[in-house]
């Protein structure tokens, strides 16, 4: 039997802590300054605030760069878990200082794996380099997306060119002006198989036809890089452009989904973290009904409980990234689905505790706890909802084939005088 050791190697220790120094020194008292340039613009500016660009210039000289790909970090998916929490500590920020946020990670896995030369010489390197900025165009607004079969964009061969139709929504990155290429999965071919109809292609943002109708908010919360609705309106690229090959769509969207998904969970932990932390330090402080409320029963129960969430679920995720490093993605298909229905409720379940600590300003902007709250309930829809994680669960425990021992316990029991031997 493998061994499983999730104890961090030397390598991932000293990134960890000096990730951890980069934080403390840079990313959070750069967040004042990030939320200052965003109220000043407004919720309809997209552009980056300064401080970010200046962050990201500092995590390179410090070697904090792409952790999140092997290939180019060389650290494994379990040695990169306690880098990505430390960046969910400040989501909006540390991510896309390290270069290790979403969908661009994604994106870069994809054309790592799926890209030609010409296409990882064109798109990959400007997005290994954060020079640019990406998009990954799959969910739409007529069909349930969760059922990526149910993409109906057509992406139809005419001559050397694939021509584009449809619309699309929540594509997170869009709006933001450095976003310079779109990954576009859709139909190329209807009457195929149902797993072979959907193919990928490179859309540059520019593309005529290619228009960006709105950036959908999330509770209210207008994100900085934008979550939108885009229409494809005839939309024209060479046929070169497309990943892979025709059909290979649905194969694509599980091989960058797979590592994205636990990246997310991986972030979500470190959002939990802080709200526990935030919630510890609240109560220490305030006095209710003449004591603090850190020596009231339900306020202990809800740290308690937390911290127990908390590690469960993280166990949950090295255990998930483990066995991506030692089995591959479709290996670790299910514990990555337990992981991503696990991480967001907990992280939820988490900040709504320290929501409620911290009364009305809980739910302002003067604490983070709305914001991650916001972002973590809206990742229980992304990247596949919690029932569709959940279905993939029950399906490989139902067809999961029964241990000598479970068959032993399910059996029923009867009295000794009905067994035959004994009426014999």
């Amino acid at each position: 039997m493998t061994v499983m050791d999730f104890a961090m190697s030397a390598k991932a220790a000293d990134y960890h802590q000096r990730l951890s120094d980069f934080m403390v020194e840079h990313v959070f008292p750069a967040e004042a300054s990030y939320h200052e340039y965003r109220d000043e613009k407004g919720p309809k500016d997209h552009t980056v605030p300064p401080v970010v660009e200046e962050l990201k210039v500092k995590a390179r000289a410090a070697g904090l760069w792409n952790l999140f790909l092997p290939s180019e970090s060389g650290l494994t998916n379990l040695e990169y878990a306690p880098l990505a929490e430390l960046s969910g500590w400040s989501m909006e920020i540390a991510p896309e200082v390290l270069n290790c946020a979403a969908p661009d990670t994604g994106n870069m896995e994809t054309l790592h794996l799926f890209g030609n030369e010409t296409q990882r010489k064109q798109w990959l390197q400007p997005l290994l380099d954060g020079e640019i900025r990406s998009a990954f165009a799959m969910t739409e607004p007529a069909v349930a997306s969760s059922d990526a079969r149910n993409i109906e964009t057509t992406m139809l061969r005419d001559g050397s060119d694939y021509v584009i139709n449809g619309r699309k929504w929540w594509i997170t990155g869009a709006a933001d002006p450095r976003c310079k290429i779109l990954i576009v999965m859709g139909r190329t071919n209807p009457e195929a198989a149902s797993h072979a109809q959907q193919s990928m292609i490179l859309v540059p943002a520019d593309t005529p036809g290619v228009d960006i109708r709105r950036s959908l908010p999330v509770f209210g919360w207008q994100d900085q890089h934008g979550h939108c609705e885009i229409v494809f309106d005839n939309v024209r690229v060479p046929a070169e452009n497309l990943l892979h090959e025709e059909g290979s769509g649905f194969a694509i969207a599980q091989a960058r989904l797979g590592p994205g998904r636990i990246h997310h969970c991986m972030r979500a932990l470190g959002a939990a973290e802080r709200a526990l932390a935030l919630m510890v330090d609240r109560v220490q402080k305030r006095v209710a009904f003449g004591k603090p409320l850190a020596e009231q029963g339900v306020v202990r129960e809800a740290i308690a409980t937390s911290r127990n969430e908390i590690d469960q679920a993280r166990l949950l995720c090295e255990k998930a990234a483990w066995t991506i490093d030692q089995h591959g993605n479709k290996a670790a298909h299910v514990l990555v689905s337990q992981i991503k229905s696990v991480a967001p409720q907990v992280a939820c379940d988490v900040l709504d505790r320290a929501i409620q600590v911290h009364g009305g300003a809980g739910v302002s902007d003067d604490f983070p706890l709305a914001r991650l709250y916001a972002w973590h309930r809206a990742m229980r829809l992304f990247d596949g909802p919690d029932e569709v994680h959940m279905r993939t669960i029950a399906r490989a425990e139902l067809g999961r084939e029964k241990s000598a021992l479970a068959t032993a316990a399910c059996r029923p029991s009867e009295p000794a005088a009905c067994r035959p031997s004994e009426r014999a």
